[in-house]
């Protein structure tokens, strides 16, 4: 099974009764609409690329010798995939058929995506994530609790942004978290660093959701483009069949 790290533009439209989001999600789901909640947005893919090693290397020495090398390898961890793109919307206030009496269209975009493997998230139960939750999602992603890589090994900081899911606040530095890379270069942490990843949970349920901190236009990864999330989300490695994920937006 190969690990897709995908590039994604993430088009949002926004209606309602409040300054709500409002759009229709093309991914596997149709979902009710929640007033001051993360909404589904339409999902259009634009990139797919993975890694792969070099060749293989040999070594040809003099017989009755002793060879001393070091070696250095990077390999694919098909324990995750990762998601990065951009975010296009309006704050709209609408009526049910999507006509705006007006609307907030201009300046930066800001805001989250969230990703999670569940469908029916209530986001008025939204909390940080608690070892059980973290445990829970392992388990049924196959992966072994003493790993480096594991979800749990991965989110070993609690240093992030405050920010608002709905009208549910999350405090600052409350939540694991982590900081993906600028240029392939691991980021300093802290509340100011771009691309914050922070672990939250349906307390309802217990399910796991990816917060992803949108940060407009900035250099991702790869140095060659601009990004305005980015978020890596766990993957069963052993499974045959990828593992499903559902999108939310909201914007600030």
């Amino acid at each position: 099974m190969n690990n897709n790290n995908s590039t994604w533009n993430v088009n949002i439209k926004n209606s309602g009764g409040y300054l709500i989001l409002v759009a229709i999600l093309v991914f596997l789901l149709s979902i009710s609409f929640v007033a001051s909640a993360p909404s589904a947005p339409i999902i259009n893919y634009v990139t797919n690329t993975t890694y792969t090693s070099g060749i293989i290397n040999r070594s040809i020495d003099a017989k009755g010798t002793i060879t001393t090398v070091t070696l250095s390898s990077t390999q694919q961890d098909y324990k995750w995939k990762a998601y990065v793109g951009n975010v296009s919307g309006t704050l709209a206030l609408a009526d049910a058929g999507g006509k705006a009496i007006y609307d907030w269209s201009s300046g930066t975009v800001t805001g989250e995506v969230y990703i999670s493997r569940y469908s029916n998230i209530n986001w008025n139960n939204i909390t940080c994530a608690v070892q059980s939750t973290i445990d829970a999602e392992q388990s049924n992603l196959s992966m072994a609790s003493t790993i480096r890589d594991n979800i749990n090994s991965t989110f070993n900081s609690s240093t992030h942004a405050s920010f608002l899911v709905g009208t549910t606040n999350i405090t600052s530095s409350s939540c694991r978290s982590i900081a993906t890379y600028l240029n392939g270069v691991p980021q300093a942490l802290g509340p100011t660093a771009n691309f914050q990843e922070i672990l939250l949970r349906d307390s309802g349920t217990g399910n796991l959701v990816y917060a992803g901190l949108i940060n407009a236009g900035v250099t991702g990864y790869n140095n060659a483009n601009k990004y305005d999330f980015q978020i890596i989300v766990g993957e069963n490695e052993s499974a045959t069949i990828p593992t499903n994920y559902y999108f939310w937006v909201e914007l600030g």
